[in-house]
């Protein structure tokens, strides 16, 4: 009986990008989860959210150029 192994699905680490707004908005928030901290007038919370909330457009540029390079093979040029 001949085996034939599957192709592996290629690896796309830059996709780990794609994590910072979840970690930021779920994972770290029983941690800013504080009033007393008042930043620029504004409850830390808010600051914290507002923060993830301009934050999630950065990872999201940076998993798009990271997996657009791996496609064209960083010549610039698509297959």
């Amino acid at each position: 009986m001949i085996i034939r192994r599957q192709p592996r699905a290629p690896r796309r680490p830059q996709l780990l990008w794609l994590l910072a707004p979840f970690v930021l908005y779920l994972g770290a928030l029983p941690f800013a989860n504080r009033v007393d901290p008042v930043v620029l007038g504004l409850p830390f919370l808010f600051v914290w959210l507002l923060g993830a909330t301009l934050l999630t457009p950065v990872a999201v540029w940076l998993t798009y150029r990271a997996d657009r390079k791996r496609r064209t093979g960083r010549t610039g040029r698509r297959s």
